[in-house]
């Protein structure tokens, strides 16, 4: 089989959960041995050839649109569903927030698509998305699509619920590398009051509200990761109303973001939404108790062995974290997430969804 991957212009250059899902279910897929390959949306392609198209990101149908209109080809989406209203209706600031508090989810991403063409030359390159607008949108990727690819049964149930359209669908979990990810045994030497937060740094990752239940508190904490390209100005505030025990190491690479994993007690992700947290999954797996937020598809992959989170309250965060350093790694969690949420396995269950969509077309 030869799968065409199409993703967001800025999948490269502003990372995040979906870039590493990419790359890592392309690496997986290759091993097995189906041949993958990772197109922009904004590139010219060639789509002769590909057997299956693959997208990501449903809330970006701009970026789909027109290559499915294009192509002619059957597709399947990693749909990602995140929600970002609650976010931008209560945390966003200046003249967005005065806009976003009187639009709905749909029309907020709409906006939002908009203004990204235009201040940061991401090119809408279907004038159809521009009549239809996201809701309508949508709405026709996920009636044609050959497949759904949620990471999760919760995911799915509120794409349905949102949009009305009863769809073939198959869980994809996200997932950690476990030749990686792996606890060595050095629980021992753990610092109990090390607190890690691995993220962008952005709005939706709410470090500000962490740093402000962490400032002058017993915990180190230890914010890993960039910036957002678009939130600069968000990263500054973090960094000014930070205390002496908040730290910022950037972005990390493999070993050093290791070696924090295997030292850190807590592993906290107070985000206004997570589909899952692929950080909290990677940070788990090398025996960190995890805070999460509660907002979300999170309780299906951590039920009752993670602390949840408010995070509009800062008593809420700081109240979780307590709680988690106070505890013993969680064995179960650890087995659960080797046992169901690796890219081997992923990427097994995104083969048996190409094969069969395949075979139906043939």
């Amino acid at each position: 089989m030869r799968i065409l991957f199409i993703s967001r212009s800025t999948l490269f250059t502003n990372t995040g959960g979906d870039t590493v899902q990419i790359i890592k279910t392309a690496e997986y897929l290759r091993t097995s041995g189906v041949s993958v390959d990772i197109r922009l949306t904004n590139e010219k392609i060639d789509y002769r050839g590909y057997d299956l198209i693959h997208f990501f990101n449903i809330i970006r149908p701009a970026d789909i649109l027109q290559h499915i209109i294009d192509s002619g080809k059957p597709y399947v989406v990693s749909t990602i569903f995140v929600d970002y209203s609650e976010y931008e209706k209560k945390v966003r600031r200046g003249f967005a927030k005065i806009i976003f508090s009187f639009l709905s989810a749909d029309q907020i991403e709409y906006f939002k698509a908009i203004a990204r063409s235009i201040k940061n030359n991401e090119k809408i390159i279907s004038r159809k998305y521009i009549w239809w607008g996201q809701r309508k949108t949508i709405k026709y990727i996920l009636s044609n699509a050959a497949c759904l690819l949620p990471n999760s049964e919760n995911e799915y149930k509120r794409l349905l619920q949102r949009y009305g359209i009863p769809q073939k669908y198959k869980v994809i979990p996200n997932a950690i590398d476990e030749n990686v990810f792996v606890n060595t045994g050095h629980a021992q030497v753990r610092q109990d009051d090390l607190i890690i937060c691995v993220a962008r740094i952005e709005g939706l990752k709410n470090q500000l509200n962490l740093i402000k239940a962490m400032n002058g508190s017993r915990f180190n904490v230890c914010i890993v990761g960039a910036h957002s390209t678009n939130q600069y100005k968000y990263y500054e505030e973090c960094k000014r109303i930070a205390h002496d025990n908040i730290k910022f190491t950037g972005p990390l690479e493999r070993e050093e973001l290791i070696k924090y994993y295997s030292l850190a007690k807590v592993h906290i992700l107070p985000s206004w939404f997570e589909t899952t947290g692929l950080s909290s999954l990677e940070a788990a797996a090398m025996g960190c108790n995890i805070v999460i937020t509660d907002k979300g598809d999170t309780r299906e992959y951590f039920e009752d062995m993670a602390w949840y989170c408010d995070p509009q309250s800062p008593d809420s965060i700081s109240s979780a974290i307590e709680k988690a350093a106070a505890s013993p790694a969680n064995e179960e969690l650890i087995k659960k997430i080797f046992n169901h949420y690796t890219w081997k396995i992923a990427a097994k269950k995104t083969a048996v969804a190409y094969e069969e969509i395949v075979k139906r077309s043939s």
